[in-house]
């Protein structure tokens, strides 16, 4: 692909579609946001909105749903709050408090019905505007040295097309992902040829997957809007993300980092022990609490 020393414009926003039931958390979220379930005492959504701030990017546009105010209140100022921990001098609570705000500007955007992961993007086209921006999928948790969507940022810089976010998945659960086909351009770095939601059991032509980090030119809008619904009656994103890598390129990044499907249950358990394990505070009598267990097993 030809290169060209034309100045990339700066991704400086980032949509979260964040409109979705959670049915697969049932009870719990009937009435919680599955964004809102903690890992340990911090909300997977923060933990989202963290790798953004910790990328430079500075404005976060939610794609919520009714039901959803939860999502925009954590995100707000709680003056009552505030003021009740000043007052106590509780000021390490009062500093966890205000940070979410603090993040970055946040805007909040509605998708009247559930008609997929493309439509709810779409959603999104006023308050992104005509800039290139990222897409981040509350589902998957990143732990990494450098923030995952960052890694996606830089090779954006280098290349100037979309980038998706790639991991290889085991044998036999290709079925389950959008998977792609590209030509190695780097260690991580891949220039692809097609991608596919999805594909049959057995036709897949790599294990390398898509998970939930993008980022996209502003182009993707217009072509989301021409997209017919494809698997499941919904607008597809990889469907719009193959047009364009078929008319401008697509690069992909595989991701340095441990990986959490925070949207499975077993996955979401996973990443909140492997979160503890992590925290000084809490650390070592979390690992000691599973040494137990795993010995009290027969």
């Amino acid at each position: 692909m030809v290169q060209t020393s034309t100045p990339r414009k700066k991704v400086r926003k980032a949509v979260l579609p964040v409109a979705g039931l959670g049915t697969r958390f049932l009870p719990i979220t009937k009435s919680i946001p599955k964004e809102m379930l903690p890992i340990v005492d911090v909300p997977t959504i923060q933990l989202i909105v963290e790798e953004c701030a910790q990328s430079g990017i500075e404005e976060i546009v939610l794609v919520t749903a009714r039901g959803k105010s939860a999502l925009e209140d954590y995100f707000d100022r709680a003056g009552e709050l505030e003021g009740a921990l000043a007052a106590r001098n509780k000021t390490a609570d009062l500093e966890l408090v205000r940070r979410p705000a603090a993040l970055a500007r946040f805007v909040s955007v509605r998708q009247a019905e559930a008609r997929g992961l493309g439509h709810a993007v779409l959603c999104a086209k006023a308050a992104v505007g005509d800039e290139p921006f990222a897409v981040l999928l509350g589902d998957d948790l990143v732990d990494a040295p450098v923030p995952a969507i960052k890694q996606l940022l830089d090779v954006y810089e280098r290349r100037g097309t979309g980038v998706v976010a790639l991991k290889e998945v085991p044998v036999g659960q290709e079925h389950l992902y959008g998977i792609v086909e590209g030509t190695r351009v780097g260690e991580r770095e891949l220039e692809l040829k097609r991608m596919i939601e999805k594909p049959a059991p057995g036709t897949a032509p790599s294990r390398l997957a898509v998970i939930g980090r993008y980022v996209l030119p502003a182009e993707i809008f217009e072509i989301l809007e021409q997209t017919k619904p494809g698997r499941g009656g919904e607008i597809q994103l990889t469907d719009a993300m193959a047009t364009l890598c078929e008319r401008r390129g697509f690069h992909g990044c595989e991701l340095e980092g441990e990986r959490f499907d925070a949207g499975d249950r077993a996955g979401y358990v996973l990443a909140v022990v492997h979160y503890a394990l992590r925290r000084q505070d809490i650390g070592a009598d979390v690992r000691a609490g599973i040494a137990r267990l795993l010995d009290a097993k027969p």
